[in-house]
C-alpha cells in the first residue's frame, strides 16, 4: 500500500464519518427508523454519501467508469444496511455497531477493487491536504465528536432512565462531552499528557459537593461513568493515533 492508496481510504472514512453522524440530522434518523424504505431522508441520505464518495475518488484520479460503478456499490448496499437497521429496535449498542461495521467493511472492499497505478492524489499544491497523516487527524477528531457522542449515549441508555436530569441544560451534557473529548484527544497528540489529569479533577471537583452532601447521587454517579467512558474511549483513540503517526 503505497501513500495515495492510504491516503484515498482515509477520504473515503473522511466522507463516510461525515454523512452519517455530521450531515445526517436527528430528524432524518428518525423518519428512516420510522418509515424505513419510504423515507425520503433515506435517499438524499444515501444521495450525499454517493455524491460524496463519487467526488473523492474522482479527485484521486480512479477511472471514471470504476468511480461510477463503485459509488453504485456504496450508495446501493448502504441504502438496504439503512432500511434493514430501521427494521431494528432502536437505540441498541449492537445493531448501531452492526450496522457501521458493515458499512466500514463494504468500504474497504470496494477501496481494494478500485486501487491501482492509475491514482493521482491532489494537485501538488494542495499536497498537504492529502497526507494520510493529517487525513487520519482530521478522521480521529471527527469520530470523537458525533460517532463517540452516539455510542456512548447507547451505551449509559441503560441507567440514563433512572436518572432525574431537571435542572439541567438540554443536551448540555453531550456538548460537554464532545468539547472534553476534543481536548483530549489535544493533549494526547500533544504529548500533554498531565493535562488530562487536570482537565478529569477539574470535572470531578464540580460534581464533588452533591455526592459529598448526598443529593443527586444517581446523576453524580451517571455523569462521572459517563465521564470515564469519555475519557477511556478518546484516550485509546488518541493513544492509537499517535502510533500510527509515528509509522507513517
Amino acid at each position: 500500500m503505497n501513500e495515495i492508496e492510504l491516503s484515498l481510504l482515509l477520504a473515503l472514512l473522511l466522507c463516510h464519518t461525515l454523512s452519517d453522524f455530521i450531515l445526517q440530522s436527528d430528524t432524518w434518523a428518525n423518519q428512516k427508523q420510522r418509515d424505513h424504505w419510504r423515507a425520503i431522508s433515506l435517499y438524499w441520505h444515501v444521495g450525499i454519501h454517493s455524491l460524496s464518495s463519487l467526488a473523492v475518488m474522482v479527485v484521486f484520479g480512479v477511472d471514471i467508469l470504476k468511480a461510477v460503478a463503485a459509488m453504485l456499490i456504496i450508495g446501493l448496499t448502504h441504502g438496504l444496511i439503512d432500511v434493514l437497521k430501521s427494521y431494528t429496535p432502536p437505540r441498541r449498542v449492537s445493531f448501531f455497531l452492526m450496522d457501521q461495521g458493515l458499512h466500514l467493511a463494504i468500504l474497504a472492499a470496494v477501496w481494494w477493487w478500485i486501487i491501482d497505478a492509475s491514482l493521482s492524489g491532489f494537485p501538488v499544491e494542495l499536497d498537504l491536504l492529502w497526507q494520510p497523516q493529517t487525513l487520519l487527524v482530521a478522521l480521529v477528531y471527527l469520530v470523537v465528536m458525533r460517532p463517540a457522542s452516539i455510542l456512548i449515549a447507547l451505551i449509559m441508555r441503560r441507567w440514563s432512565e433512572g436518572v432525574d436530569t431537571r435542572g439541567t441544560l438540554a443536551d448540555a451534557g453531550a456538548r460537554i462531552g464532545m468539547l472534553e473529548r476534543f481536548l483530549i484527544l489535544t493533549f494526547v497528540l500533544s504529548h500533554q499528557m498531565a493535562a488530562i489529569g487536570f482537565l478529569l479533577t477539574a470535572k470531578s471537583v464540580l460534581r464533588f459537593g452533591d455526592l459529598y452532601e448526598d443529593r443527586d447521587r444517581k446523576l453524580t454517579e451517571y455523569v462521572l461513568l459517563g465521564t470515564m467512558l469519555s475519557f477511556s474511549l478518546t484516550l485509546t483513540l488518541g493513544l492509537l493515533t499517535r502510533y500510527l503517526l509515528s509509522v507513517l
